[in-house]
């Protein structure tokens, strides 16, 4: 039986750069697939939001630290970029954090005034892009306020995507989480050549956006192979799995990849 066109692609030797919007969504969507890929050409995983601000954090800033069982958002965001650091040496992978303020964190530019200060210390909601979880960061609208955050994710695309061949993989979005959106628009916007991945574990709980499916003419693929070893690597992002995984169990579930069409630049 043939390959389809992502593995004969990477088979043949086409360098691979998996966008990761946070520390641990490339291994968590695509761990399999980069561990195959891993033995047969480069393979890049790019993490765009790996930063925290610093306090005062808005209600739902504090309620995700309590999650996570730590008390201040720039010493779980070092810890978590020790943690990817590590899982991805032994998947055996490049890898780059690129310094972007994760959306939870993420704050407007600052006016100055010692009244302002004082406010935004008390309530530090407004001086927040997006000041709750439900209602902001998980409708997956972009704010006005974050088109600066939308132009560097672009222009960083034009370094990743600089080696002939590179094949981009990207989020599709599932669950709507704006930094996973955000990049996911970046991807769109550049011209590159971008398979889609399906955000896991959100594509449990959550579709595909059919309106992004439709207006990119997406055909899917599943990858099965390497799942059960994928799960050791998952539960690498020590901070992070027992919040995703409350249970302690993680399904094996087939990574989906979504490609326009017959997607005839990957032969």
């Amino acid at each position: 039986m043939a390959a389809d066109p992502l593995t004969a692609a990477i088979d043949k030797g086409a360098p691979l750069v998996v966008l990761s919007p946070h520390l641990d969504d490339a291994v968590l969507s695509c761990g399999a697939l980069m561990a195959h890929a891993a033995n047969r050409t480069s393979v890049r995983v790019a993490t765009f939001f790996t930063e925290a601000g610093a306090p005062p954090y808005t209600l739902s800033g504090r309620h995700y630290l309590r999650l996570a069982g730590r008390p201040d958002a720039e010493c779980l965001y070092r810890e978590r970029r020790a943690e990817d650091e590590e899982v991805l040496r032994r998947l055996g992978v490049a890898w780059v954090h690129l310094g972007l303020t994760d959306g939870l964190f993420r704050r407007k530019p600052m006016v100055s005034g010692r009244h302002r200060e004082w406010l935004r210390r008390a309530l530090p909601e407004p001086s927040h892009i997006y000041p709750t979880y439900r209602l902001h960061v998980a409708t997956g609208r972009i704010s006005p306020y974050d088109t600066g955050t939308l132009d560097r994710a672009r222009a960083v695309l034009e370094t990743l995507a600089s080696t002939p061949r590179t094949i981009l993989l990207a989020p599709s979005g599932v669950g709507r989480h704006v930094d996973h959106v955000l990049v996911r628009t970046a991807a769109e916007l550049s011209g590159h050549r971008v398979v889609f991945y399906s955000d896991f574990p959100y594509n449990q709980q959550h579709p595909l956006d059919p309106r992004f499916v439709e207006r990119n003419g997406l055909a899917r693929v599943e990858w099965s192979r390497g799942l059960a070893a994928k799960a050791a690597l998952v539960r690498g992002y020590r901070s992070q799995a027992d919040a995703l995984f409350p249970g302690g169990r993680i399904p094996e579930v087939p990574e989906t990849y979504l490609f326009a069409g017959g997607a005839p630049w990957l032969s």
